[in-house]
């Protein structure tokens, strides 16, 4: 991927897609980051579905699942994605 700046909040206003099926995933809830080398491991975003004891879940993208960003959208690879629990 191409190596350009962008502001933390500016990704968080970007709308997630996944290039597979075409579908919206919502937009950046949360980063996870690697303090020690400075890199962003992977991105959290809130899920569709509220679970029965109100728990809340993020689908987690890895970084490397990031296949391009736009000027309004970030384009992933949605095809494997984990549901953590918080």
């Amino acid at each position: 991927m191409e190596s350009l700046m962008f502001a933390i909040n500016n990704l968080r206003q970007m709308e997630i897609i996944d290039i597979n099926s075409g579908s919206k995933l919502g937009y950046i809830k949360d980063f996870k980051v690697d303090c020690d080398d400075y890199r962003i491991i992977s991105i959290l975003l809130p899920t569709q579905k509220s679970s029965w004891f109100n728990k809340n879940n993020s689908v987690e993208i890895p970084w490397d699942k990031i296949k391009k960003i736009g000027v309004d959208v970030i384009l992933v690879d949605g095809s494997d994605v984990n549901i953590e629990n918080e």
